[in-house]
């Protein structure tokens, strides 16, 4: 089987997060840093609006050898043919999307413990995020989790695990350690004063690097 494409450096382009910076250039940038993954969320404008910039970021990431995922919209990331899409609680439930979907497009679910990774894994996800793992200010619903709570969602499921909220180069290797295979991240690279900077130290911490 192919080794999955959820591995290392997740990062997470908002354009709220990047410090009045082009969101393309910030991905740019953290692609070069050695990003594997590029997920687009745009909270705040409609779709139509978004259009341009996703497609220009698909673009970008298949330059780069990266998966590109769209944030909870599954008609903007088939519009864009992105790779993927990732399902908030809220959002559509996999179980619904999965028949509006190739059957190699990448969906993956946010998860805050055990049970709702399990559900998820048996819906059909590819693979789930587990947050908020430290306080991030990215997300203000965001539920507490912890280190702790991301091994025993490791142990619960047969997926990539993402470890996602309030994660740097500081805690880094203590996500890693609770047994995650990727770290998703927002400010942490995109507001970062040196983007490809911030990217090359997270990318690093993983011994193995996809491209």
């Amino acid at each position: 089987m192919a080794a999955s494409p959820i591995h290392g450096l997740y990062v997470i382009i908002d354009p709220d997060a990047c410090a009045g910076r082009d969101p393309l250039a910030v991905a740019r940038l953290a692609l070069e840093g050695g990003a594997s993954v590029v997920q687009w969320r745009d909270k705040r404008r409609d779709k139509g609006d978004q259009l341009g910039q996703a497609q220009a970021l698909r673009e970008l990431c298949a330059e780069h050898g990266a998966l590109f995922i769209v944030n909870d919209h599954v008609d903007l990331a088939l519009a864009v043919r992105a790779g993927g899409v990732h399902l908030g609680q809220h959002d559509l439930p996999v179980e619904a999307v999965r028949p509006l979907v190739p059957p190699e497009f990448i969906v993956g679910v946010s998860t805050n413990n055990a049970e709702e990774a399990r559900r998820a894994q048996a819906a059909g996800a590819s693979y789930v995020a587990v947050g908020s793992i430290f306080v991030t200010g990215s997300k203000e619903t965001t539920r507490p989790a912890s280190p702790e709570r991301l091994r025993e969602v490791k142990a619960a499921v047969d997926l990539p695990v993402v470890a996602i909220g309030g994660i740097d180069a500081s805690n880094v290797d203590q996500t890693l350690a609770a047994g995650a295979d990727a770290i998703a991240v927002i400010r942490a690279v995109c507001a970062a004063g040196d983007v490809r900077a911030a990217a090359e130290e997270l990318a690093s911490r993983f011994p193995e690097r996809r491209v």
